[in-house]
């Protein structure tokens, strides 16, 4: 009876609880990868580091042009902001930590193409976007904090080499944080759409285990 309120509950809940609620189980699964894992107890190396942030980099690449996408939807623009945008940071982190060649130097893995792919057009399905947006951003302002500082413990790196974790236009990350939740609560899903965004950030917690996986295979063995 209790589980039956509980999920009763939740189907009204605003899309941020959703979106939370509704992941928690793919979420663990992708914290709970064998490369991060190590990467974060300090048993690898900074190239390791650095073959995530050319990872990341096509992420967000492929994310930020669908922004450009979101921006002229009339419901969506307000989830937009351009203190958020991440591509120049890792690209000054890839400068730093491969070199002022990084852009020859680097490799996307497979895992991370097939992310990409399914990232181009989301833009133009505003649920779809929103889950995306949601997993990527709300994490790199939470849970990527604490991952910045176990690479600064571990592997030596100051604010050159991390500027992907660092907001310098936003201070304060909670109250941000619940600006954000704000704008995706007031998106105006429908019922349909709702449940189509939970599908989805599940989904993309899936694709970041994968690719994942493919640093595990080249950085674990």
């Amino acid at each position: 009876m209790t589980r039956t309120v509980a999920l009763d509950v939740l189907t009204t809940a605003p899309l941020s609880r959703r979106l939370r609620e509704g992941t928690r189980p793919e979420h663990e699964q992708a914290e709970a990868s064998g490369f991060v894992e190590q990467l974060l107890a300090g048993r690898l190396d900074v190239g390791a580091y650095a073959d995530l942030a050319a990872q990341q980099l096509a992420v967000y690449r492929a994310l930020e042009a669908e922004s450009t996408v979101v921006r002229s939807d009339a419901r969506g623009a307000s989830l937009v902001f351009d203190e958020l945008t991440r591509v120049p940071s890792i690209e000054q982190d890839l400068a730093v930590l491969v070199g002022p060649d990084w852009r020859e130097r680097i490799t996307i893995h497979p895992a991370t193409l097939a992310y990409v792919a399914h990232l181009q057009g989301t833009g133009s399905d505003l649920a779809r976007y929103a889950a995306h947006a949601y997993t990527r951003y709300l994490g790199d302002l939470s849970g990527g904090q604490i991952i910045k500082r176990m690479l600064e413990r571990h592997y030596d790196l100051g604010p050159e080499g991390l500027a992907f974790y660092t907001f310098d236009e936003i201070p304060k990350s909670k109250p941000f944080k619940d600006v954000y939740r704000e704008r995706l609560d007031g998106l105006g899903l429908d019922d349909g759409e709702v449940a189509r965004a939970v599908e989805e950030a599940k989904l993309a917690f899936r694709l970041n285990a994968a690719m994942f996986a493919d640093l595990g295979a080249v950085h674990c063995a």
